[in-house]
């Protein structure tokens, strides 16, 4: 089975990610995979580190021509974000691979145009059944559910001490940490405000944004209007953000939108607590006592769901080990890309 991988984002996130995970899974399942991306991008340099056979281009002019002209080998392109899954589309009469698209996101895609690309991906992939919802509302047919992956790695706890250290938090202090960008969907304001009231009642605590993005200039200007300097810490982006869970004592989400979270995944890995709103994806990964869950867009909720975890530490023993056992047995690599194979051995199979 060949296989080509297709993302064509800038950056380096959550989708580029589990591009990467799918890609090793795929890998490890017998997959001869390839992976077609932007020129000099993150996720260009990891694949080819990783050993993948990599198609970088600057254009999308190049993408094209590519998909058109030499991509006949391939049984399956498997397209990571909408905007290049129009790409696939396009050129389906010339490569004619099966064209699975994996959506990742839970806003509501427009346009007549949109819907007709859609129409044309063999299987539409869903992340969560937040994802799910809005997308079968949106092309009337259904979709496949498959999750994100979560691998565990050993952290460089040496890394985060020496960022607790340059930051002079004490070591007593109660840390709790978020991994998301200063953006309005993650409502980074709703989060400043809610460590504002928890400080008034706890003085020991301290939180770490870990993230960039926009709105990083009304964070500083709150956060001085606050007298926070000493206790919200704008960290900024981090290169394998995953090290810093082992400084935190607590992990926190103030998203209003969020097709799942992954970076809640990461915190059930490696054992960190989780309050988060309840914003599409999130509210699923933490029920059945896996996290504590809290309203969208209210400080109040999410100030009142962090200090009931702080003031009651006894509960945080049986939801790590919940939210454990959750991300080991739904969210491993071998789970998600079996799902992805018997798929595909489905709609080959049609």
């Amino acid at each position: 089975m060949k296989m080509l991988q297709l993302n064509f984002e800038k950056g380096w996130g959550g989708g580029e990610r589990q591009t990467l995970y799918n890609m090793l899974g795929f890998r490890n399942a017998g997959y001869e995979v390839s992976l077609l991306c932007r020129k000099n991008s993150p996720l260009a340099q990891r694949s080819t580190a990783a050993g993948f056979q990599t198609f970088s281009f600057s254009n999308i002019f190049s993408v094209v021509f590519f998909l058109a002209f030499r991509c006949r080998k391939y049984n399956v392109m498997h397209a990571q974000a909408s905007h290049i899954l129009t790409y696939a589309v396009i050129t389906k009469f010339f490569h004619r691979a099966k064209i699975i698209f994996t959506r990742r996101i839970v806003n509501a895609p427009k346009g007549a145009i949109t819907k007709w690309k859609y129409s044309f991906a063999d299987e539409i992939v869903v992340i969560s059944e937040a994802v799910k919802e809005v997308i079968e509302n949106f092309i009337g047919r259904k979709t496949e559910l498959i999750s994100d992956v979560c691998i565990k790695r050993e952290l460089d706890i040496y890394r985060a001490g020496k960022l607790i250290e340059g930051l002079n938090i004490s070591k007593d202090a109660f840390v709790i940490g978020t991994t998301t960008s200063l953006t309005k969907i993650k409502a980074p304001l709703v989060m400043l405000e809610a460590i504002r009231m928890i400080f008034e009642k706890n003085r020991n605590l301290v939180f770490l944004h870990f993230g960039s993005g926009d709105l990083e200039n009304d964070m500083k200007r709150k956060i001085d209007e606050y007298q926070l300097r000493d206790v919200y810490y704008l960290t900024g982006f981090k290169e394998n953000v995953e090290d810093f869970f082992s400084i935190l004592d607590m992990f926190a989400m103030s998203s209003v939108l969020e097709g799942l979270g992954s970076s809640v995944l990461d915190a059930f890995m490696y054992n960190v607590p989780v309050v988060t709103t309840d914003a599409g994806g999130l509210a699923e990964l933490v029920e059945g006592g896996r996290g504590v869950l809290c309203k969208k867009n209210s400080a109040e909720s999410l100030a009142d769901g962090m200090e009931r975890l702080i003031s009651h530490p006894e509960a945080i023993g049986p939801m790590v080990e919940k939210a454990y056992n959750y991300v080991t047995a739904h969210h491993s690599l071998e789970h998600i890309t079996k799902q992805y194979t018997d798929l595909i051995d489905e709609l080959s199979a049609k």
